[in-house]
């Protein structure tokens, strides 16, 4: 396990404060504590989420959406009896005083459970022509940019394989060719059909050339986003809310480096902020989507998917957002992002 400092945070942190040192942990837990280092709740980012869907706001205590009465132990055995128990995530070993002395997490390897099979098509938007990227795609189209062993397109296509989504359906314009031979040679075989734009549709327009072949809930994804959070838990949610499309959002920390100050009528100061943080939702370019969306496009209309949503949206249908921490998604749209993304998934 990480080390145990990595787990503890103290109950005067903010949602937004929590969330991001959640983030610096495997495990997507923390554990809150007193100033005498006592256990009174935990957090995990399932928690966090429930509580800014309900309206919760990033600048709210932690402790308005922690649990305040988390499972405990007193020594290792009883803590890896309780964790075999039910569900747990980690269990905190505690000595008599309160505090939190070890965790236990299961056995080597364990908190890695098998995913659930969801079997959901997955469309894959991959006809742009990554300009943002410029001058690697002047050779290569942008989803076969390699990050590490491997490119991007494949790399988010075997994320899906772990939850038995193997029904995949590419969208192509720009160096089409070269994506078929790149799949046509590849040693581990997947199951693809091919749409071929004839000029550029957008991010959204795409979806056209998919009329009459999708019949149920599918994935829509952009080929520069590679998401590792719960695929099941944004099925569950879509579904359980009757969602005609979920957008897929990550919360963004960003320090402001300088002091904000608010001014009102008159020049009057009417606040001031010394480095804030700022914490807003980014769309990931991921969504899971109905088929009737679908049977709503223009043929050959160029579109984003923004656009859809928003039309959606105007024609009374549900759709919501399922927000995820800011370390579940890697974006390879810029140059910039490519070496992060690499560290990340290979450490080195």
């Amino acid at each position: 396990m990480d080390d145990l400092k990595n787990f503890l945070g103290r109950e005067s942190l903010t949602v937004s404060e929590a969330m991001r040192q959640i983030d610096g942990n495997q495990h997507k837990i923390l554990f809150l504590t007193d100033d005498r280092q006592r256990l009174i709740g935990c957090v995990t980012d399932g928690d966090i989420r429930r509580f800014l869907l309900s309206g919760g706001a990033m600048s709210a205590p932690v402790l308005a959406a922690a649990n305040r009465h988390p499972k405990s132990a007193k020594n290792m055995t009883e803590a890896r009896a309780l964790y075999h128990r039910k569900d747990y995530i980690v269990i905190p070993v505690i000595d008599g005083d309160g505090v939190i002395i070890d965790l236990f997490a299961g056995e080597q390897d364990e908190w890695q459970r098998p995913r659930n099979p969801l079997r959901i098509p997955v469309v894959i938007n991959a006809g742009g022509r990554g300009t943002r990227l410029d001058p690697f795609t002047r050779v290569l189209p942008k989803p076969l940019i390699p990050v590490g062993e491997l490119p991007i397109i494949e790399l988010i296509m075997r994320e899906y394989q772990r939850y038995a989504c193997s029904d995949f359906h590419i969208i192509v314009n720009y160096k089409k060719e070269l994506m078929k031979a790149y799949f046509a040679d590849n040693e581990r075989q997947y199951h693809i059909s091919w749409y071929d734009e004839e000029q550029p549709l957008g991010t959204g327009g795409g979806l056209s050339l998919l009329k009459g072949k999708l019949h149920s809930t599918f994935f829509f994804a952009n080929c520069d986003a590679l998401l590792t959070s719960n695929y099941e838990s944004i099925v569950k949610f879509h579904r359980e809310n009757g969602n005609a499309i979920t957008m897929v959002c990550a919360y963004k920390n960003i320090n402001i480096p300088y002091g904000v100050v608010e001014m009102g009528p008159g020049g009057v100061i009417t606040g001031m902020k010394e480095k804030p943080l700022m914490s807003f939702l980014t769309n990931t370019g991921i969504y899971l989507v109905e088929p009737e969306v679908v049977d709503d496009l223009t043929d050959g209309e160029a579109i984003g998917f923004p656009d859809i949503v928003e039309r959606q949206r105007q024609k009374g249908r549900r759709v919501a957002v399922f927000p995820v921490p800011e370390n579940d998604w890697m974006d390879m749209g810029q140059i910039s992002e490519l070496e992060k993304m690499r560290e990340r998934l290979y450490g080195e």
